[in-house]
């Protein structure tokens, strides 16, 4: 679903990724941990098309992200939860959703039927539809974020840092509920600093030291890992 093969960046004369290699197969929840500034947040940028490459590719489900252009990423079946949250603040919880869900573009779909499915899925998106999500508490806007990303059935959702400010309760349960959507079978890359609880549900993990994949392996092979455990653990 995601190939990075040789990515290199930078901020005007600052390079930021140093052939940065990575994939995450379908159905498949990887991780990407690092500390701050290592370059998690421009990988993320990278793989939205925000970002241009100074060498190597993007391949989002086979097609090459120079192609496409962020703007049909959500149409080829990816959800993004950025850093932040990023929600429109002015807007309805229901027309947060609602543009996502446009962008999807996917006809075999029904707005009400999927805004069904998130209110299930997060029980206070419901009681919350006609409020500003700019008046919303931090945790209720991560799970707005959350069902945004998801309202179009992605086959591929990438998430950046979704746990920050968030309390160890409410990042407990957020990440019972990405487990629940690494069950239903979608692809997952994991962007985060919470290695412990990010390495516990993912499959793989790649670690990225100052712009560079420095380790990678299995969750099992990650956790036991004495620069890992020495960073995080």
């Amino acid at each position: 679903m995601l190939k990075m093969n040789a990515v290199s960046t930078s901020y005007g004369p600052v390079p930021m990724l140093r052939q940065v290699s990575l994939h995450v197969g379908e159905g498949e929840m990887v991780c990407l941990l690092g500390p701050n500034g290592a370059g998690k947040s421009t990988t993320f940028n990278a793989l939205c098309g925000l970002l241009p490459l100074d060498g190597g590719t993007v391949e989002i489900a086979g097609r090459n992200l120079q192609e496409v252009g962020p703007e049909r990423l959500a149409s080829l079946g990816v959800g993004f939860v950025p850093e932040g949250r990023r929600l429109f603040p002015t807007l309805t919880v229901r027309d947060n959703l609602r543009l996502a869900f446009d962008a999807a573009r996917n006809p075999d779909l029904s707005f009400s039927d999927q805004l069904q499915k998130m209110a299930k899925l997060f029980p206070r998106i419901e009681e919350r539809l006609g409020q500003g999500a700019g008046t919303m508490s931090g945790g209720e806007q991560a799970m707005v974020a959350l069902a945004r990303a998801l309202i179009g059935n992605p086959r591929l959702v990438v998430m950046d840092e979704p746990s920050l400010g968030l309390s160890p309760k409410l990042i407990s349960e957020y990440f019972e509920i990405v487990a629940r959507i690494r069950d239903e079978g979608k692809a997952v890359l994991l962007i985060e600093q919470n290695a412990e609880t990010a390495l516990s549900i993912a499959e793989r993990g790649y670690l990225l030291v100052r712009g560079q994949v420095a380790i990678s392996g299995t969750s099992a092979e990650m956790v036991k890992n004495d620069t890992i455990r020495h960073l995080y653990l």
